[in-house]
């Protein structure tokens, strides 16, 4: 089996990483994700530009601070002992579009290397569109993701299972996609 997975809030979870920027901010999250409640906050202070420019933090030098979400690296283990492959496909620009000129690839590579399994096959797609094609280039048996918009994508390549990962439980159910909370149960799911 031939396994793709997303990387940014899939296999890392930049939870802690966020909540410190909500404190930062002095934004309230009310117990939903804060990385959803500090985006609503600035864009409503109309401060969407520092948004963008956090996000370049967060997904650049701030990434060192995520963790794996709890049972992910388990599953990774778990699906090579079973003899599956497990590919990183990661929608991710080389820098972000504003604020410092951060190097995107080498803070994914890095966490990557610092904190998953060896050997994984990584791809980093510029664009959505890029990363659709991919997916469909390895020839994935399933995806998984935390995006259901990518799953719906119209370009979402054809007879490749669609597995959501939704840990807090945000997003409604979608035709031909399988909905997961936990890393557990998506190991339960695909490696039986």
């Amino acid at each position: 089996m031939r396994i793709g997975i997303d990387l940014d809030n899939t296999l890392a979870d930049y939870g802690n990483v966020v909540g410190q920027m909500c404190r930062v901010h002095g934004v309230e999250t009310g117990g939903g994700d804060p990385k959803l409640a500090l985006r609503a906050y600035l864009r409503a202070a109309g401060r969407e530009a520092e948004w963008t420019a956090l996000q370049g933090e967060l997904y650049g030098p701030l990434m060192e601070g995520a963790e794996p979400f709890p049972g992910a690296v388990n599953f990774l283990i778990s699906a090579a002992a079973a003899g599956a492959d497990c590919i990183v496909v990661s929608h991710r620009t080389p820098r972000p579009i504003a604020g410092q000129a951060h190097d995107l690839h080498a803070a994914a590579r890095a966490w990557i290397k610092g904190h998953l399994p060896p050997g994984l096959e990584v791809h980093l797609a510029e664009t959505k569109q890029e990363k659709l094609s991919r997916i469909g280039k390895l020839r994935v048996d399933v995806f998984i993701d935390d995006l259901p918009e990518l799953l719906g994508a119209a370009g979402f390549p054809a007879g490749v299972a669609k597995v959501l990962f939704d840990p807090r439980g945000e997003h409604p159910e979608q035709p031909g996609v399988e909905r997961f909370r936990t890393w557990a149960e998506i190991a339960a799911r695909l490696l039986g």
